[in-house]
């Protein structure tokens, strides 16, 4: 199937393809794609000298829509809102953006009809993957099943088998997960950074014998789960598909109570315990030590106090590279967090590693349609969280079904791409182009830059900015919240050149200079 796809892809599309609307009845539209017809965004370039160019998505329909005009030696005196970027300064440096190849993704993309499958599979791979689509380059792996699984397992579900000789990948991986990690590393330009993250140990190793409810890992499994990791991280680069990096667990403060899917309780006291005692020597060990070890993966108000144990003990902290971060109590958490974790450790980095939309909506309303609402739910907390020392951003599904599922524990959920199997289409929804607006713009490697937001109309709008020195490439990327257009004059950084615009009501747009 693999050589096939790749005879499938086609050229590099210069400029794009338009999107084919469609109105569920939501405040925008999706991007339909079917079996013969997509919307790709194309390359890009970034412009000549003395040019700039505007890429805009907006909720009345626009999606990545092109402009290139001149650099102006004045700023626009009537703006609404100015933005003026600073080259003076370097902030963190980005990793890049991306989803999730989780069960439920690929599960969705093998239910699609058969006659039309390996053409909607090109068009999933090349619309998240490609340089002509949005340019994921980080992305998740679930270390073996979570509640996006249509059951419970893990690599290892022989009871009391210490030694791992019955570790194995499962049907899972081999069916709904590396056939499109690798189908993604074919197409992609970018370097694909994946990193795992386990939802629970093998539920013998538990305290509660179970997947799920609450407990911690017994402590003589400690050194049995460490060796579980290295096999996990054995097994993927022998399959081709090397770990940029690993989570220690996901949300391990879930498993305080009765959680109803994977998971696994790690007080930050044990978490410093056990990595600098088993974890982090095996990785060593095992060759390993390069592989990004994340602590957390937690929402943000949780730090710093959970990663002061593990960061403020030396054994623990030679391990340990970074915080991974959750979107889930953002809204009610101030960034603050995120600056006193940096400042108490500067050389570790924070990456937001899950973030979804509809998690917590009412069953009729996990996913919706053509949400712009969610759209700018996910462009505002990126910008807030890169301004705060996030090094990038790694949605969660990348592709659920009309009900946003499967999902064995009934914790549907929204996606950037929904399939429907019995239409034999799929959907690109407004929080697609949401990320691609990030995905596609920044490059790895890319370093932020200091940018602020002043003028009349200012209170609706957030912006972040970044150079790639390689490329000699920067970009500001703008969110315009209010329900009116305003007119944009962004100070390059010179005082003497200007890019004078106007963004739509409510809308994104990517400036590239």
């Amino acid at each position: 199937m693999l050589m096939l796809l790749l005879l499938l892809v086609p050229a590099l599309v210069a400029g794009g393809t338009e999107c084919n609307p469609r109105d569920f009845g939501a405040d925008s539209v999706v991007c339909v794609c079917t079996a013969s017809d997509c919307d790709l965004q194309g390359v890009i370039p970034v412009p000549a000298d003395g040019l700039f160019t505007t890429v805009t998505s907006s909720r009345d329909g626009l999606r990545f829509a092109q402009n290139t005009s001149s650099l102006e030696s004045t700023p626009n005196p009537d703006a609404d809102v100015s933005v003026v970027l600073d080259h003076s300064t370097d902030y963190q440096t980005i990793f890049g953006f991306g989803g999730a190849f989780t069960d439920s993704t690929g599960i969705n993309i093998a239910s699609l009809p058969l006659k039309a499958q390996d053409f909607l599979i090109k068009w999933v791979d090349m619309s998240y993957f490609s340089p002509d689509g949005i340019e994921y380059n980080l992305c998740r792996l679930p270390m073996a099943g979570t509640d996006y699984s249509i059951r419970t397992y893990s690599y290892d579900d022989v009871e009391g088998d210490v030694d791992l000789v019955n570790f194995n990948l499962t049907i899972e991986d081999y069916q709904y997960k590396l056939p499109y990690i690798k189908q993604a590393q074919q197409v992609a330009n970018k370097e694909l950074l994946l990193f795992g993250s386990p939802f629970s140990p093998p539920a013998w190793m538990k305290e509660s014998g179970s997947f799920f409810g609450s407990g911690s890992i017994l402590k003589e499994m400690w050194e049995p789960y460490a060796n579980y990791f290295i096999k996990f991280l054995q097994a993927y680069e022998a399959e081709g598909a090397p770990m940029w990096g690993v989570t220690m667990q996901d949300e391990p403060l879930a498993g305080l109570k009765d959680s109803s899917w994977n998971n696994c309780y790690w007080s930050p006291e044990d978490t410093r315990d056990w990595i600098k005692t088993h974890l982090g020597p095996a990785m060593k060990s095992a060759g390993y030590g390069d592989v990004k070890l994340m602590i957390h993966d937690q929402t943000r108000d949780t730090i710093p106090w959970y990663v002061i144990p593990c960061l403020d003990d030396a054994e623990c902290n030679q391990y340990v590279d970074g915080t991974a971060l959750h979107w889930y109590a953002d809204l009610l958490t101030s960034p603050d967090s995120m600056d006193e974790t940096h400042n108490l450790y500067p050389g570790k980095f924070m990456l937001y590693t899950e973030s979804c939309d509809g998690w917590n909506a009412e069953p009729d309303e996990k996913v919706i349609l053509g949400s712009w609402v969610r759209a700018e739910n996910y462009a505002f907390n990126i910008l807030e969280d890169l301004n705060h020392w996030a090094t990038g951003w790694v949605d969660w599904n990348m592709a659920l079904n009309m009900s946003g599922g499967p999902n064995w524990a009934s914790k549907a959920a929204d996606s950037p791409i929904i399939i429907n199997t019995d239409a034999g289409e799929f959907y690109k929804q407004p929080m697609f182009y949401a990320l691609g607006h990030f995905s596609k713009f920044i490059p790895p490697g890319s370093i932020r830059m200091p940018s602020t937001v002043s003028g009349p109309g200012s209170g609706d709008v957030i912006a972040v900015a970044v150079h790639d020195i390689p490329s000699l490439t920067n970009v500001a990327i703008i969110l315009n919240r209010g329900d009116s257009s305003k007119s944009v004059s962004v100070d390059s950084g010179s005082g003497t050149e200007f890019m004078n615009f106007v963004m739509p009501a409510k809308s994104i747009t990517t400036v590239l200079f």
